[in-house]
């Protein structure tokens, strides 16, 4: 396994795609990501840059009412998750989370903390915290 813990600065929206594919680097063979982060950190944002990394050519947008888009990367499915709008987890029970997140797809999941108790037992915790409003903290830890 890579290293515990992956510590980037980014100082502007140009050094995303870096960023992205050290996180990337960094999961090596991890396909869950949960982000955390307030609302307005970035999570979306970079999320749109892990896609592209991932050689998805489609436009990524947030799946706040959807609750979950799909899109195919180069050699890669990915399914972006926002929970931010689910009332409980029994929602996420009702749309077949379990079919996406075992199925070797990337998972990105935007609050995760609405599901805590349907997380798996292994994943990449990515923690984004805004420094000013051009700079992000990204803290990737294996769980």
């Amino acid at each position: 396994m890579n290293e515990p813990l992956l510590n980037i600065q980014v100082t502007s929206l140009l050094e995303l795609p870096a960023a992205a594919q050290q996180l990337l680097d960094f999961a090596a063979n991890q396909r869950i990501f949960l982000f955390y982060g307030d609302m307005g950190a970035g999570k979306t944002t970079f999320i749109k840059s892990l896609c592209e990394g991932l050689g998805v050519t489609e436009s990524v947008t947030s799946p706040t009412f959807s609750i979950v888009n799909e899109y195919r990367g180069a050699n890669a499915t990915v399914y972006h998750f926002d929970f931010y709008r689910l009332k409980s987890q029994s929602e996420a029970f009702d749309m077949g989370y379990e079919e996406y997140f075992y199925s070797d797809a990337y998972c990105f999941i935007e609050w995760p903390e609405k599901i805590a108790d349907l997380l798996p037992d292994h994943y990449l915790k990515v923690s984004i915290k805004a420094i000013s409003p051009s700079a992000r903290e990204i803290i990737a830890e294996h769980i």
